[in-house]
């Protein structure tokens, strides 16, 4: 599994658990609901600005958001 991969399963995963849609997500994360959804499906590369408005988002930090992408890449 790639980092793209494993990104969009993470964060799509804690966007599920708050029952958050992608489009106040990605109004939380001033990004565009289409590219959450490209995020998600693993088929944009994510940048370190992305993932800290992604995690504040989501409020989760974004170091969680890495351990758990990292279990999936080395476990998976």
């Amino acid at each position: 599994m790639d980092i793209e991969q494993a990104f969009g399963i993470v964060i799509k995963k804690y966007r599920l658990e708050r029952s958050i849609s992608q489009e106040k997500l990605a109004f939380g994360a001033g990004l565009d609901r289409t590219f959450i959804s490209l995020l998600e499906r693993g088929q944009r590369k994510p940048t370190i600005n992305t993932l800290f408005a992604v995690s504040k988002a989501l409020g989760v930090k974004p170091h969680k958001i890495i351990e758990d992408i990292e279990v999936f890449i080395y476990t998976k």
